[in-house]
């Protein structure tokens, strides 16, 4: 055999024998995927932005979130506690009124229409399938009396 003749065998041999390792090594790597329980998660993480300026001029509050760490679904009840990446709803409180809502919606915007003008303030809180609470934040603002707002007709 002619020295290239070798050269390109070892070359082939080498290629193929690093190929067949590479997918025994893949193949025992467990896949990352939304359809896999991943083990020790970080905490959850609520990000919560001011309302919209624009829009709450015109008496709407916008109110944009998101989450880390932290799924937003509609499922509820302690047989979805197991759900992982964790999921859960938020709950959202306004005013301190003695009831919240429960947003399962995820489009990441909280709105709410209708309030008086002057100084609000809505409370926004991370929830488990069975309403326990992680965390919240709450955000304070002022409807302005040029507002469009009118105590509750649409």
């Amino acid at each position: 055999m002619t020295t290239l003749t070798k050269t390109l065998a070892a070359t082939v041999i080498g290629a193929a024998l690093l190929t067949a390792a590479a997918v025994q090594t893949a193949s025992a790597q467990p896949a990352a995927s939304v359809f896999l329980p991943i083990a020790n998660e970080p905490p959850p993480k609520l990000i919560v932005e001011p309302p919209i300026p624009a829009r709450l001029a015109a008496g709407s509050v916008l109110i944009p979130y998101r989450t880390e760490n932290f799924r937003i679904l509609p499922i509820f009840g302690a047989g979805a506690l197991d759900v992982s990446p964790r999921a859960g709803h938020l709950h959202v409180t306004v005013d301190n009124l003695p009831w919240h809502w429960a947003d399962a919606s995820d489009d990441q915007t909280v709105v709410v229409v209708g309030l008086p003008p002057g100084p609000h303030k809505i409370l926004l809180e991370l929830a488990l399938p069975d309403h326990r609470v992680l965390s919240g934040q709450t955000v304070s603002f002022i409807v302005p009396a040029t507002s469009g707002a009118t105590g509750g007709h649409h």
